[in-house]
């Protein structure tokens, strides 16, 4: 079974870390990545940046930036799993250093669109 995970973050979160604080981070996440890499059970993980919006009206595309939520939080880093259970989707998502300062959510994937 597939789980996303999805951490979120906020620019007071960020401008709160030290940059010695943040490189640590960054090597916990780092080794997090190579565990679960090594498994087989993490089968991705990015960080996120800003996003853009993508329109198509009347044939026509648009791009904007965006999308501009009414939000504190926003979506700052996503990973794929494979693994047997929800149980254990639950232990890894734990198991993350960013878990310690905000809450992991890990959402179950029902299909996916692999060649």
């Amino acid at each position: 079974m597939k789980y996303m995970v999805i951490l979120y973050g906020n620019q007071e979160l960020w401008d709160s870390v030290t940059p010695d604080e943040w490189q640590a981070a960054v090597a916990a996440q780092d080794a997090f990545n190579e565990k679960y890499f090594a498994t087989g059970e993490l089968l991705g993980a990015y960080g996120i940046a800003d996003p853009k919006v993508v329109r198509v009206r009347d044939g026509q595309k648009t791009v904007t930036d965006g999308p501009y939520l009414e939000t504190k939080e926003y979506l700052a880093s996503v990973a794929m799993l494979e693994v047997d259970s929800e149980e254990r989707a639950l232990e890894i998502a734990a198991d993350n250093p960013f878990a310690a300062l905000r809450q992991v959510e890990v959402w179950p994937v029902l299909h996916g669109g692999e060649g």
